[in-house]
C-alpha cells in the first residue's frame, strides 16, 4: 500500500539523455515544478549533450543532476552498462518516490531498470509503441518492451498503444489513455512564437530528418541521391538538419554537400525546428516524434522506413509509410508537391496524437494514486506481480 505521506510533495526523478526525450518531458517537468504536490528532480545522462541543456533552459527546465556517459563510437553495450550504474548512483543519492522516463532510448531503459534494481516505481510516458519487429527500429523496439516489463504506470499516447499493452498482459488498471506530451510542448513553443525558420526561399518546402541506425550506410547514400534528385527539379528547398552522428555525416556529407536547392544545417534547437515545421510543405523522415507532430500542423508526411511504431497516422492519411527505396521516395514525394488533391487530402487527414493536454492527464494519475491507499510499489498488480 502507499505510506507517502500526502501532505509531502511526490520526489519525482525524470531521467532523459536525448533531444527528443526532453522535449517530450519538458511538459511533465513544468507542470510538476508548477504543482505543490510534486518535487521534479530532472537528470541528464548526456545522449545528446551538446544540444540538450541550452534547449531545456528555454523550455523552463531545470536540471538537478548532470551525468556524463558518452564516448566516442561507444557500444551500445558499454553506453547501457555506465547508464545503469551512473543512474543507480543519482537514485541512491536523490532518493525519489517515482521514476519517470519517456520513449524507447537506451537512457529511457537503462532508468527503468535501474530504478527496478533501487525498488523505486517506474512511470513510462509513451509507453505502447510496437512495430512487432524485434529489432525493427533498433534498438528502441527491444527497449519500449522491456520498460514495458518494469512499469508500474503506462501513459499510451493512443488507444492502439494502450491495447498493445493490455495484450501483452498488463493490467488494465496500470494503462492510461492520454495522448502524446509531444503535442503539447508543440503548441507551447510555437505560443511562445521565440523559434527562427531554416528556410530561406519561397520554393515548395521539403525539411528532411534522417538518423535512424537500421538506415544508416548504402540505405542512407540512396535516400541522399533522391534527395539531389528532388532538388534538380529547381522549384523546391530541402533543408536537411544534420545529426550529429558521424555514421550520418559521412554518408549524407558527400552526397548533398554544395547541392543547388539543399541546405545542410546543424542541428536545429527545438524552437527554431518548430518554426521550420511550422513553415515546410512536405515532411520526408525516418524520425518518431516528428510524425506525431507534422499531422498537428497539417504537414504531409513520407515515413523513410519500412515499419512504424505509429501507425495511427499512417491510418488516418496523414503519413504514408514509403521505404526506403529511392525511386519510391522520389515518386512519392513529386505525387504530393504536383497533385493538389492528394496533398489537400494529406493535409487535413487531422491529427490522432492527442489534444495538447497529456501532462496534465499524467499528473492527475500519479497525484490520485501516491494520496490514496492504492499500490504504487513494485508489486502492484501487473504481469511481473507476486502479490
Amino acid at each position: 500500500m502507499s505510506t507517502h505521506p500526502s501532505a509531502v510533495p511526490v520526489r519525482a526523478m525524470l531521467v532523459l539523455g536525448t533531444r527528443p526525450e526532453a522535449i517530450k518531458l519538458a511538459p511533465v517537468a513544468r507542470a510538476m515544478a508548477e504543482s505543490p504536490q510534486f518535487e521534479p528532480v530532472v537528470v541528464t545522462t548526456g545522449q545528446h549533450r551538446e544540444m540538450l541543456h541550452q534547449m531545456l533552459g528555454m523550455l523552463c527546465v531545470d536540471v538537478r543532476v548532470a551525468l556524463d556517459v558518452m564516448r566516442t563510437r561507444q557500444q551500445l553495450s558499454d553506453l547501457t552498462a555506465r547508464l545503469v550504474g551512473d543512474l543507480g548512483d543519482a537514485m541512491r543519492e536523490q532518493r525519489p518516490d517515482l521514476v519517470v522516463v519517456q520513449g524507447d532510448t537506451t537512457t529511457a531503459l537503462a532508468g527503468a531498470l535501474a530504478a527496478f534494481y533501487e525498488k523505486i516505481p517506474v512511470a513510462h510516458v509513451e509507453a505502447g509503441l510496437r512495430t512487432g519487429v524485434i529489432d525493427n527500429p533498433f534498438p528502441e523496439e527491444l527497449n519500449r518492451s522491456l520498460i514495458g516489463r518494469i512499469a508500474r504506470w503506462h501513459f499510451a499516447p493512443t488507444e492502439a498503444a494502450a491495447r498493445h499493452l493490455t495484450d501483452e498482459g498488463v493490467a488494465k488498471e496500470q494503462v492510461f489513455t492520454t495522448g502524446n506530451t509531444v503535442i503539447d510542448n508543440l503548441l507551447w513553443v510555437l505560443s511562445e512564437g521565440t523559434g527562427a525558420s531554416a528556410f530561406r526561399t519561397a520554393a515548395k518546402r521539403i525539411l528532411v530528418t534522417l538518423h535512424r541506425r537500421e538506415n544508416q550506410g548504402e540505405r542512407m547514400r540512396g535516400m541522399g541521391r533522391a534527395l539531389t534528385r528532388l532538388a534538380r527539379r529547381g522549384d523546391v528547398e530541402i533543408v536537411l538538419p544534420l545529426h550529429k552522428s558521424p555514421a550520418v555525416r559521412d554518408v549524407l556529407l558527400p552526397e548533398l554537400d554544395g547541392h543547388e536547392g539543399i541546405s545542410l544545417v546543424e542541428p536545429l534547437g527545438y524552437l527554431d525546428f518548430a518554426a521550420t515545421l511550422a513553415e515546410c510543405d512536405l515532411v520526408l523522415t525516418d524520425s518518431g516524434g516528428i510524425q506525431e507532430e507534422a499531422p498537428s500542423l497539417s504537414k504531409p508526411s513520407l515515413v523513410l522506413r519500412t515499419t512504424t511504431e505509429r501507425p495511427e497516422a499512417v491510418e488516418a492519411g496523414a503519413a504514408r509509410l514509403i521505404g526506403t527505396d529511392p525511386e519510391a521516395i522520389v515518386t512519392w514525394a513529386e505525387r504530393l508537391l504536383d497533385d493538389p488533391v492528394e496533398y489537400r487530402r494529406m493535409a487535413g487527414a487531422g491529427n490522432p496524437f492527442g489534444d495538447g493536454t497529456a501532462a496534465r492527464r499524467i499528473l492527475a494519475q500519479l497525484a490520485e494514486d501516491f494520496a490514496a491507499d492504492v499500490p504504487v510499489g513494485l508489486t502492484a498488480s501487473g504481469p511481473y506481480s507476486t502479490t
